[in-house]
């Protein structure tokens, strides 16, 4: 009896086993996730929080998942070339984003890496489109689907799980740019410079008349 089910019992996992792979080996070989969000904000306030990796921890949705990950940026400043590399728990695990490319208020584009726990790549872009009140932003996370991929898709969509992140991201790097916006309707395109010195009082027209000279 013992060895009947335990004979069955092998049976059943190499049936389930097999099912997995089939419903992997039918998932598409391309995967792409997209969020998007509209921030009151100019396009060049948002694009350049996006472009400085530096501010990147402010508005990651990944940060609170482990506040002590050791970061360490290289390349350039800013823009095309800055590198982003993380090491953290098991939740996050290590990678690195370097900007491949960076339109000024209209795109960034980077290339994203994951080393731990699995080996990955994926292109990241985020594009900024002036809409009525501020910026349509648009984060988008595209690549090949490895079988590995593929069979975590079986259990879990790459969209819902992503795109929560996105989301979550989104939110916060939209709550960073207002808040760094003067409260007041720009015109689209128009970017906000929040350290210029306060306009004085317009001067009194009564005086301003007195103090004429009569011709």
């Amino acid at each position: 009896m013992i060895r009947k089910l335990a004979i069955g019992l092998f049976l059943l996992i190499t049936l389930a086993v097999a099912v997995v792979l089939g419903l992997a080996l039918l998932q598409p070989n391309d995967y792409r996730v997209e969020r998007g969000e509209v921030v009151r904000a100019a396009p060049a306030v948002v694009h350049g929080l996006v472009n400085d990796l530096h501010r990147f921890p402010e508005w990651s949705p990944w940060q609170d998942l482990d506040p002590g990950m050791r970061v360490e940026h290289s390349g350039a400043p800013a823009g095309v070339g800055a590198s982003y590399h993380w090491v953290g728990n098991d939740q996050v695990g290590e990678g690195r984003m370097t900007i491949r490319s960076s339109v000024p208020d209209r795109e960034v584009v980077m290339d994203l890496e994951f080393l731990k726990p699995f080996e990955s790549t994926s292109e990241l872009t985020f594009t900024f489109v002036p809409v009525r009140g501020g910026t349509r932003v648009v984060w988008a996370m595209s690549g090949s689907n490895n079988f590995m991929g593929k069979a975590m898709s079986v259990f879990m969509s790459m969209d819902r799980a992503i795109g929560r992140d996105f989301e979550r991201g989104l939110a916060r790097l939209k709550d960073l740019a207002e808040r760094a916006t003067a409260p007041v309707d720009t015109p689209v395109g128009t970017a906000v410079d929040t350290t210029a010195a306060p306009v004085a009082p317009a001067e009194d027209s009564t005086e301003a008349l007195l103090d004429t000279p009569a011709h």
